[in-house]
């Protein structure tokens, strides 16, 4: 696989359609990476004005460290692994989101203990960022 940015998050993470929300790696740098998205009004997130749910953009946070988590094992010659997320420790929602809304979602590991990884990361709409918090993951050793 030709590993070259931008590269397609559905090659390097488990979601498919309809849960995967992320599109597209667009950088990335070691433990830290950067993650688009364009805000569907298909499916059952989206309110009748277009509103996504709050919930969405802490789960933006975790597939976008998936994405980045996806590449770095590519990048290790490993194959893509599963991951879940176990906790929220922080998630701070600052302006609403709406379908059709493009996104950049930027993630960067903060600690890793035992297959278990803490992640920050900000959600920004252009130049406003929109939300912010801190994830902890559990990537099981050997999943494909």
């Amino acid at each position: 696989m030709d590993l070259t940015l931008p590269l397609a998050a559905e090659l390097l993470m488990p979601h498919r359609l309809p849960m995967r929300m992320v599109e597209t790696l667009v950088a990335y740098a070691g433990q830290e990476g950067v993650v688009e998205a364009r805000m569907s009004a298909d499916g059952l997130l989206a309110a009748g004005d277009g509103r996504m749910d709050e919930v969405v953009l802490a789960e933006l946070l975790a597939q976008a460290y998936a994405v980045v988590k996806g590449y770095g094992d590519c990048l290790a010659g490993n194959p893509v692994r599963e991951g879940f997320l176990v906790g929220v420790k922080e998630a701070v929602f600052e302006r609403p989101v709406f379908a059709g809304d493009r996104l950049r979602i930027a993630v960067r590991t903060v600690a890793t203990v035992d297959g278990f990884a803490v992640t920050e990361g900000e959600v920004r709409r252009g130049d406003e960022q929109v939300a912010h918090g801190s994830l902890k993951l559990w990537i099981p050793e050997g999943d494909a």
